[in-house]
């Protein structure tokens, strides 16, 4: 007599779900922060880095407490923000560094910071910024200004700045090129070039002036404007 069918067949145990909740979260998360720090990108580059962490949050599409979750202070949002900016910026002082001409090596550095400086409110406010909470402040910009002080003196004794010429100098550039931030982008980079030509040109030894760039597009009427 053939075998009767089991009324309780043993059928294979299939194969467990592919647990897929872990990378979707992780996936998601990933989502949410490079959504959050391009909004930031952007609204600090409008705005500063004061704009409140709410309006990044609109921009982004997420809700405050996500923000938070992911970037729990505004220093943090910052950093992240201009990590890539600060990188390039530190990368710049180490070819200045490597310069066997310190002039050029000088010259390129703050051609490169300050056209960055111009064109993105944001990152001028976070270049000349102090946020206690983060980390390697005190460690990165000591690292900045002993690196500068180094090119100066370089450029001295190779006779191609002014010999009263103090490293603190360079940040009255700054501040002052900072200040061109938020105006329309050809107007700031023309007049960042400028700006910096002149002082540069006031950096040297009498006998090196070099031609200015051309004039920015500006009239008295741009005072008025943000």
């Amino acid at each position: 007599m053939p075998d009767q069918p089991s009324h309780n067949p043993q059928l294979p145990t299939p194969p467990p779900a592919a647990d897929t909740s872990a990378s979707v979260l992780r996936s998601d998360a990933q989502h949410n922060r490079a959504r959050i720090l391009e909004a930031a990108r952007e609204a600090f580059s409008q705005h500063g880095i004061d704009v409140p962490m709410s309006a990044v949050a609109r921009r982004a599409g997420v809700g405050v407490a996500t923000l938070y979750r992911r970037f729990p202070t505004r220093a943090a949002l910052v950093g992240a923000a201009f990590t890539e900016q600060l990188a390039v910026c530190a990368a710049a002082l180490d070819d200045a560094l490597e310069d066997p001409d310190p002039w050029h090596g000088l010259c390129l550095l703050l051609e490169k910071v300050c056209a960055m400086q111009a064109t993105d409110r944001g990152f001028a406010g976070a270049f000349i910024a102090q946020f206690p909470d983060a980390l390697d402040y005190d460690r990165e910009r000591s690292r900045a200004e002993d690196g500068l002080a180094l090119l100066v003196q370089r450029a001295k004794d190779a006779g191609q700045l002014r010999a009263d010429f103090d490293p603190s100098d360079i940040t009255l550039v700054l501040l002052a090129n900072g200040s061109l931030a938020g105006r329309p982008p050809e107007v700031a980079e023309a007049a960042s070039r400028r700006l910096l030509a002149y002082l540069l040109q006031a950096f040297r030894p009498a006998d090196r002036a070099d031609p200015l760039p051309a004039p920015a597009p500006l009239g008295l009427r741009n005072m008025l404007q943000p």
